[in-house]
């Protein structure tokens, strides 16, 4: 069961500054997050025991020139056509990691759609409303925040749409 967060976690990271400042309930998850794993988002949610179709890991991509975050499950793939039809694009690609780092202020494996930098366009999967609560990066690998998808997609003022794959 999420709570609420009072104050700025020890170790916070902008992204749940962000929902503290918000009053968005949330649970921190903390874990040893091994450099070697293949997949992050696989990692967490092993991890964290939660089944990989409630984890979601967060991509960024390019629109038609402009940076854009795409939430979806760890256990599929994201759907660069369907990224690109839910913003009202023509063609996406996987951005640049280094841009897209750069654009965040996190790094591969810890990007949050909270807290950014520079705060980009956001479509969630909607397969995310069909749980109760979901994790999302944290803000840096080895840490998972859990929250409702309505508060994610509030927050980030996301699009929601199928954009995940099987």
């Amino acid at each position: 069961m999420a709570k609420k967060a009072k104050s700025r976690p020890s170790g916070g990271t902008p992204a749940t500054v962000a929902l503290t400042a918000a009053g968005t309930a949330f649970t921190v998850h903390a874990y040893d997050h091994d450099p070697a794993s293949p997949s992050y988002g696989e990692e967490a949610a092993q991890a964290l025991g939660v089944s990989p179709d409630r984890v979601f890991k967060t991509l960024v991509a390019d629109v038609d020139g402009e940076l854009t975050v795409a939430v979806v499950p760890v256990a599929g793939q994201l759907d660069l056509k369907a990224l690109a039809s839910a913003v009202g694009g023509k063609r996406a690609t996987m951005a640049d990691p280094a841009a897209a780092e750069r654009t965040t202020g996190y790094v591969r494996g810890g990007i949050s759609p909270l807290g950014q930098r520079k705060r980009l366009r956001t479509v969630l999967d909607e397969s995310a409303t069909s749980h109760e609560t979901i994790c999302v990066s944290a803000g840096r690998r080895g840490l998972e925040v859990e929250l409702a998808p309505s508060d994610l997609a509030t927050l980030t003022s996301a699009v929601l749409a199928r954009i995940g794959r099987v």
